[in-house]
């Protein structure tokens, strides 16, 4: 069983050469493997909008779907670091709703952090959520729930003002509490500019090297799909393997050769027509 890593110990990675590494999760079963694994950190993530359940994007997630998933998750996953990702609408009408929502992740998942998205405009949700007593990870650069407002899923910080706003926006975050920091889909020489300038430990995700923490989704890295964005290695074909072993299992029920007596109970019982 390995040791859970501590906020305290995520945070003494700024500046160090250690490194950790986050994967985002949604279930019991691939849950039990991270755990198995020295990966230190899972995100429950929004994500599972798109990995899970079908959808364009994350918007239409909710609270109890993080919950509901987050839930199962910790059982795979009992000494790993857990992040329950607050989802669209969950934090951005008002500072108290958000606080709700943090502590059911805190209570019924038992997580041991929250994430949400947003710079400036989330600061002060931040701010409420860890003055309530939960650590928190920001979230910036290319933030899906609000990628209506670039286009779609776009590479962000692509000239120097958008560098400088997204600083600003790293700021925000760290003035507010927050222990940790996203940055995603943003150039190298844009996330090395902001990690300059801010104290706490920023988590990559199409952001470069050099960061003390590294993401990947879990589906991407696995090889689920055929295609992944530019920023996911794919480390294995989970789902090439997985076709393959159907249509392997579905030849052998139709041609008669599964399952052999190998793969049958076969106790003789007497007394039988």
């Amino acid at each position: 069983m390995k040791k859970k890593i501590t906020v305290p110990e995520i945070i003494a990675l700024k500046g160090t050469d250690k490194k950790a590494a986050f994967v985002t999760c949604y279930d019991y079963s691939f849950a039990r493997l991270v755990e198995a694994s020295p990966v230190e950190i899972i995100l429950v993530g929004d994500s599972l909008g798109m990995t899970m359940l079908g959808y364009e994007g994350t918007v239409g997630v909710t609270v109890d779907d993080i919950i509901h998933h987050g839930k199962a998750v910790r059982r795979g996953a009992p000494t790993t670091f857990i992040i329950g990702d607050m989802p669209f609408g969950s934090y951005n009408e008002s500072v108290e709703e958000a606080i709700h929502n943090a502590n059911r992740f805190m209570m019924e998942i038992g997580c041991d952090a929250i994430k949400l998205e947003g710079g400036v405009r989330s600061a002060a949700a931040v701010k409420g959520i860890v003055n309530a007593g939960i650590p928190v990870c920001g979230h910036i650069g290319l933030t899906p729930q609000s990628s209506a407002n670039f286009g779609g899923f776009k590479v962000q910080g692509g000239d120097a003002g958008a560098a400088k706003a997204l600083l600003e926006d790293a700021k925000a975050i760290e003035a507010a509490g927050a222990f940790m920091l996203m940055i995603e889909g943003v150039p190298t020489d844009v996330c090395q500019y902001i990690m300059r300038h801010i104290n706490i430990p920023v988590v990559g995700i199409g952001a470069g090297i050099g960061c003390e923490v590294q993401a990947l989704v879990l589906h991407d890295m696995l090889g689920f799909t055929d295609w992944v964005p530019k920023f996911a290695k794919k480390y294995c074909e989970v789902g090439k393997m997985a076709i393959e072993a159907f249509t392997a299992y579905h030849d052998e029920v139709v041609n008669g050769t599964f399952p052999t007596e190998q793969y049958s109970y076969n106790k003789k019982v007497e007394g039988l027509d």
